[in-house]
């Protein structure tokens, strides 16, 4: 039986600012205007992070909008929510993160068998060489592309 995913955001940017060297699934601990929000697809993840807190792992900076049809007990856009990683997990990422310089990142945001879950991924910062070699090395491909289909045509 294949898994049923729902994509509800991509973080687009991460992947040309960051170098993501791995990729992990958190669960999200959400308040049900969250969820409802989430649905309808209204959250940006550009500016977001994951962050280790006391022991707990913690996304913030992820604006989910509030649930228009939500008069009272809404939720703050901004607010930080909490991540469910195995402990084990967690240990590691944790060395990680203080070691080595990596930065945990939101990739994207799905639904997978009804639960929010969101993939982070351990990243470093590109510099601004790395970012003009990333564009130039996808503008070569797109033109080897071009070239092909008009050979083959």
């Amino acid at each position: 039986m294949a898994e049923q995913i729902k994509l509800v955001a991509k973080n687009r940017k991460a992947r040309f600012n960051y170098q993501v060297e791995e990729t992990l699934e958190a669960g999200l601990v959400l308040r049900g205007t969250e969820v409802k929000s989430l649905r309808e697809g209204r959250v940006n993840l550009k500016d977001g992070y994951a962050k280790i807190k006391g022991g707990e792992l913690w996304l913030e900076n992820v604006h989910i909008s509030p649930y228009p049809f939500a008069h009272y007990g809404n939720h703050e856009p901004t607010r930080p929510r909490k991540l469910l990683v195995h402990k084990g997990e967690l240990r590691r990422l944790t060395g990680k993160v203080a070691e080595r310089g990596f930065s945990l990142v939101p990739l994207s945001l799905y639904f997978k068998r009804g639960r929010a879950k969101v993939q982070l991924g351990l990243a470093k910062g590109k510099t601004a060489p790395d970012k003009k070699k990333s564009i130039r090395e996808r503008q070569e491909s797109r033109a080897i592309e071009r070239t092909m289909r008009r050979e083959y045509k």
